[in-house]
């Protein structure tokens, strides 16, 4: 038996890619210990990931990186799609801002990896293991034992009570749980190839459904650009990544292919698959372990990020006492639909993109050029409302008529728009929020109406609770509108909230951690719900965690092998 060292952590992060990180920035900001291993000590640089949408942007400020992860992108970036005639016949440019951030933004992976990473500094019950590898894990009831190698060939053992499975599509914990794949894997391989001296006039990503040979061109951050271009049956994808083969797939597209600097060039295979179950026991999927997807979306990453964030806040309701462990179930209940819904909107649009069929090519073309002149279809198409938003009808949320209503928020993400704070502060509305529950009254104090048992309910998870009122509706500057309790006083700066509830059932509404709405409710109601709300948590009402747990992750050493 050697010896080996011990470290235990609530939780194990097992991934460094930028939904490992996430769910490592949110655990930190939690209170929670946890450790981050990874079998790299460095971030990848192969390319990877361009598109962060307004629901990504928003995970990243909750997680306060927004902005500094936005510093290195390039934000509102257009989408062209150009058919088998070289035409431009869809330009799309969201307008929308409903989430606080815009819908299409333009990165580098590498970088917004860094941001996250250096995130991490912020939390020391957050330790970093890069460098180290998974050997194998197990788990029982109470914990899960990774067995891990550690740079210098070192074996080391961490104990966690929750181990998060954000290792990639090659993921070695789904591997060892047994978990399939589900789905299919595309024929054809894709070229991508990355320069760091933009020659194109071209600010915007550019879909080309030319049958002849279809590909994609992005505008990238600080002079990069990227290609990617479909193979074909016989072509040798390794040989079509030799000099004078790339320089040949850029001729035509560039003044001259050889004065490119070519920094990245990879070939790709695009599968189209998810995993049978998102959680196994003590082990959750997230990212590319749980699901993966052709780029057409510009999905991937951002389906798991997520996962990322709904998975950190459950994972922290229960290690903190503040719910019962069986909430991680609706992970999988609420994350797993939408995950396919996003596969099946990918391979949609790849099969209607990337035709190599000239006369499939013309009519896909004239037929979108014939529906667009319809205002509804066009604003569906450049408006990219054909995304499939999340909303959850089962896991943390509770919706007050069945059937669901179809126009209800619950289940969907709350809308964030500037507000006004009591000392005349616009900021959005996440920052007023808190890290936790909120309770959030429009035209009503939610403390006013609350019985002292459900008040010690709601304060024992740590709510917080939010009083909107209209714009201006103080007597003036200095005597603006206050609460006379602990709520949190807000002003509706464009009449954006007036107008989101006034289409609600309800003038209350319960918004969880990661910005979803859990349930809708009136004044008078709100007795009811907040029983129904603690008999779905169920949290322990003296947490031991700090009895049971070192304050940080520890290392100890010990012998022998794993028990």
């Amino acid at each position: 038996m050697s010896e080996h060292t011990e470290i235990r952590t609530e939780v194990a992060v097992v991934g460094a890619g930028p939904c490992g990180v996430t769910v490592a920035n949110y655990l930190g900001r939690y209170g929670v210990q946890a450790v981050l291993i990874d079998r790299s000590t460095e971030i990848v640089d192969y390319p990877r990931a361009v598109g962060m949408d307004d629901e990504c942007v928003r995970s990243f400020q909750g997680i306060g990186l927004a902005e500094e992860v936005l510093a290195d992108a390039i934000r509102n970036v257009s989408l062209k799609m150009f058919g088998a005639d070289g035409r431009c016949f869809a330009d799309i440019r969201p307008a929308t801002d409903e989430y606080g951030w815009p819908r299409r933004n333009i990165f580098m992976q590498q970088l917004a990896e860094a941001t996250l990473r250096t995130g991490l500094e912020r939390y020391p019950q957050i330790k970093p293991m890069f460098g180290h590898e998974l050997d194998r894990l197990e788990q029982d009831g109470t914990e899960v034992r990774l067995h891990v190698t550690g740079p210098a060939g070192e074996k080391l053992l961490v104990r966690a009570q929750y181990v998060v499975a954000a290792d990639g599509g090659r993921s070695t914990v789904r591997g060892q749980l047994g978990i399939p794949l589900v789905g299919d894997t595309h024929p054809a391989k894709w070229v991508v190839i990355e320069c760091d001296n933009d020659p194109l006039d071209a600010p915007y990503t550019g879909l080309h459904c030319d049958p002849r040979r279809p590909y994609v061109c992005v505008d990238l951050p600080y002079g990069y650009r990227r290609w990617e271009f479909q193979l074909f049956p016989g072509e040798d994808a390794e040989a079509m990544l030799r000099p004078e083969k790339v320089h040949e797939l850029l001729t035509g597209h560039v003044p001259d292919p050889r004065a490119l600097n070519i920094v990245r060039a990879r070939v790709y295979t695009h599968h189209s698959r998810v995993a049978a179950r998102f959680l196994d026991g003590r082990v959750c999927l997230v990212g590319d372990a749980a699901h993966l997807m052709p780029p057409w979306a510009g999905q991937g990453m951002n389906t798991g990020i997520r996962d990322a964030t709904n998975v950190a806040w459950k994972l922290a309701a229960v290690v903190t006492g503040r719910a019962h462990p069986r909430i991680l179930s609706t992970y999988d209940t609420e994350r797993r639909a939408h995950a396919r819904a996003m596969v099946a909107l990918s391979d949609t649009l790849g099969r209607v993109l990337c035709s190599t069929n000239t006369w499939t090519a013309r009519t896909r073309d004239a037929l979108f050029r014939g529906l667009t002149v319809a205002p509804q279809v066009r604003d569906w198409l450049l408006q990219m409302r054909f995304k499939p938003m999340p909303r959850y009808t089962e896991g943390v949320v509770l919706h007050g008529r069945r059937p669901v209503a179809k126009k209800s928020a619950v289940g969907r993400m709350f809308v964030q728009p500037k507000v006004e704070t009591a000392d005349g502060r616009s900021v959005l509305l996440d920052e007023t929020l808190g890290e936790w529950f909120t309770l959030v009254g429009y035209g009503t104090d939610p403390l006013v109406h609350l019985d002292p048992e459900s008040r010690a309910f709601w304060d024992g998870i740590g709510t917080r609770y939010v009083t909107v009122t209209e714009s201006r509706s103080g007597r003036s500057r200095a005597e603006r509108p206050r609460s006379g309790t602990d709520s949190v006083v807000l002003e509706d700066l464009d009449g954006t909230l007036r107008d989101w509830f006034a289409a609600q059932p309800g003038t209350v509404a319960v918004i969880r951690p990661d910005r979803y709405v859990a349930a809708m409710a009136h004044a008078a109601e709100l007795g009811t719900l907040s029983g129904a709300f603690e008999r779905l948590l169920a949290p322990r009402r003296q947490p031991d965690r700090h009895d049971e747990q070192p304050p940080r992750p520890t290392a100890v050493p010990a012998t022998g092998g794993a028990s």
